[in-house]
């Protein structure tokens, strides 16, 4: 639908679409009437009546039952008297002779409206239909729309065969407005599919549409107003279309106490759908059949959570099935638009839907990115629903932007399925740039030595370049031991770090490491530490001290001279310290221990050697030295 609006999708980037788009006759575009039996109505906002003269009505929803405490269905008065019914009739006729040219007051109309629905509801066809003879157009439409709304309950073929009478015979006395009965019947075609629950309650449903919808706006990006407004405007249609459902679910229940329909009750409601769309015609477009694919998958996706396990295989399926099916035989051009925005939204048991559908009308539907769409929000259900059943494969993308994020569990799940080594290294990339050092250390043990040492230098380049200018990504690898080899991965450091002819070098990552890590740094760290024994033992035969330092215990002459080595080798962590850092402190292991050490020596065993000359009460918690590698 790229170009047009849309009238019921809340986008992720302009959730205001929703109100500011809204077109006078948009099912949303609604407020709240209920009339003083009790009967539930939604008019348009604009209405702009004038009194008598019964200007620009705009009824959009109208209920077939009061919501009162007593069995409105039943009842053969319709909550009004007879001798009313007549005055009204009446009055009608005196107005003007061709009713087609007066229309009804506003007053007028909810009354007729309300008489038709409960005579309707009743299954008092011959009543109904005169009531039919007394309706202005725009009474017709809203007939429409009611008598459309009743195929989602009908559950013998005598109801079928009076309902798709009772829609001819609107239609031929003059009803027109097709694509607001197709929007609206869509919508709650697919709540009450949703609805059919054999282990929750509808006020249970109610609670988790309502906590999905305000999830869903959260999750929007726009203006907070616009925000709030359309999910008001949502809310009054779906509960619209909850108050339906709960009013035909007791009727239901009365007889025969199921809340699902059977199969065979499917075919019915889809038999008569489909009467209707063959009765439109030409006068629903592909845009009309276009919104109200939009109108039928939107609800779905806020009831996502609440559906039984296999719902999309299910009886309670079949009808949204059957109805996207027709959608799309009609010119419905968004299917693929759907899935993605069911993807975004986890909305697991819609996905199956639209794949199946694309998959019996040969359409394209972009699985991949809706793989990165589900993975962007660790819709993890979901990224099983289109790898399994999708055959989604490309792994690659969703995997890095869930490194970059630090999204463990999104990476964790790509890993379980089987990531290819080279992809790996790159999400391993992603993630130090981004400096995830929680991703990076889940991800290091599981890639192979011989790729990590083939892709070091390369790996440490890209993190570099693709970083935002903090190196601590970086610095984790190689505090880390990333090659598993003390020299191997000091030797990599120390390549970059003198490559100055090699303009893929990002400048800060050279500076850095040839500050800290390359053999020019430890060479200036052990005459650091040489030059620092010289000043001490200056200070220790020469100073002027009243306190004789010499006197003092040789632990405690060694906390003078090396604490502060040995605090910030021990803040540094890691298994391999920076060059400059490492020489300072083989050069202090070798004076306190009163012989050369090893310069290889690992960092752990060097600050034990320290440790074993410190005071203990100024140690820091001193464990065993740490195994060469966490591999």
């Amino acid at each position: 639908m790229a170009g047009e609006k849309k009238n019921l999708m809340v986008d992720e980037n302009d959730c205001g679409d929703l109100v500011k788009d809204c077109k006078p006759e948009d099912i949303l575009c609604s407020e709240i009437v209920t009339d003083e039996n009790g009967v539930l109505w939604y008019v348009d906002g604009n209405d702009g009546f004038e009194g008598e003269k019964g200007e620009g009505s705009n009824v959009v929803f109208a209920r077939e039952a009061p919501l009162s405490t007593k069995d409105p269905l039943t009842s053969k008065d319709y909550s009004c008297g007879t001798d009313k019914f007549r005055l009204m009739e009446s009055e009608i006729r005196r107005k003007d002779k061709n009713k087609h040219e007066n229309k009804l007051s506003r007053k007028d109309r909810i009354e007729l409206g309300r008489l038709f629905q409960g005579a309707l509801s009743s299954r008092d066809l011959e009543l109904a239909e005169n009531f039919i003879l007394l309706a202005d157009p725009q009474t017709l439409n809203d007939m429409l729309c009611i008598t459309l709304d009743s195929i989602w309950f009908l559950t013998t073929r005598q109801e079928l065969n009076g309902v798709t009478g009772m829609i001819k015979k609107i239609v031929a006395n003059g009803a027109n407005d097709f694509t607001r009965a197709t929007l609206r019947t869509s919508f709650l075609a697919s709540c009450v599919s949703a609805c059919q629950s054999k282990t929750m309650s509808l006020a249970d449903t109610v609670g988790i549409m309502a906590q999905r919808l305000h999830e869903r706006l959260r999750e929007c990006h726009g203006d907070e107003v616009l925000k709030a407004e359309a999910g008001v405007k949502v809310q009054k249609f779906t509960d619209w279309a909850l108050k339906c459902i709960g009013i035909h679910s007791r009727c239901r229940k009365d007889r025969d106490r199921r809340n699902y329909s059977t199969i065979f009750e499917v075919q019915l409601q889809l038999s008569a759908f489909k009467s209707f769309l063959d009765l439109a015609g030409n006068s629903l477009t592909g845009k009309d059949f276009t919104e109200a694919f939009d109108a039928a998958c939107f609800p779905l996706t806020l009831f996502s959570s609440s559906f039984d396990p296999g719902w999309a295989f299910g009886i309670s399926a079949t009808v949204i099935q059957g109805l996207l099916g027709m959608l799309v035989e009609g010119g419905a051009d968004n299917v693929n638009q759907c899935f993605l925005e069911a993807s975004r939204f986890g909305s697991t048991e819609l996905v199956r839907i639209l794949l199946q559908i694309a998959q019996r009308n040969s359409l394209d539907v972009d699985i991949e990115l809706a793989l990165g769409f589900a993975s962007h929000h660790c819709k993890i259900g979901t990224m099983e629903c289109l790898v399994e059943e999708g055959n989604a494969g490309a792994f690659l993308g969703p995997l890095l932007r869930a490194a970059e994020r630090g999204c463990m569990q999104v990476v964790q799940w790509f890993v379980d399925r089987g990531c290819r080594d080279m992809e790996l290294c790159i999400a391993l990339t992603a993630s130090i740039a981004s400096n995830q050092v929680g991703i990076a250390a889940y991800l290091l043990p599981r890639i192979p030595e011989h790729v990590l040492a083939a892709l070091s230098i390369e790996i440490l380049k890209a993190a570099a370049e693709r970083s935002s200018g903090s190196l601590a990504g970086v610095e984790f690898l190689l505090r880390n031991n990333f090659l598993g080899d003390p020299v191997a991965t000091y030797a990599v450091a120390d390549r970059i770090a003198e490559s100055s002819d090699d303009e893929a070098v990002a400048p800060d990552l050279r500076a850095f490491l040839k500050e800290h890590w390359s053999e020019a740094a430890f060479a200036e760290g052990l005459n650091y530490g040489q030059n620092h024994f010289v000043n001490f033992m200056r200070i220790l035969r020469r100073g002027g001290s009243p306190i004789c330092l010499r006197d003092l215990p040789p632990s405690l002459v060694t906390a003078i001279a090396y604490l502060s080595l040995y605090r910030e080798c021990r803040k540094a962590g890691g298994l391999l310290l920076p060059q400059k850092l490492r020489g300072q402190l083989v050069e202090a292991a070798s004076k306190v221990a009163g012989r050369p050490v090893d310069k290889n020596s690992r960092a752990g065993d060097l600050i034990a050697v320290l440790e074993h000359h410190l005071p203990t009460s100024f140690l820091q918690n001193p464990q065993p030295p740490p195994a060469p590698h966490y591999r």
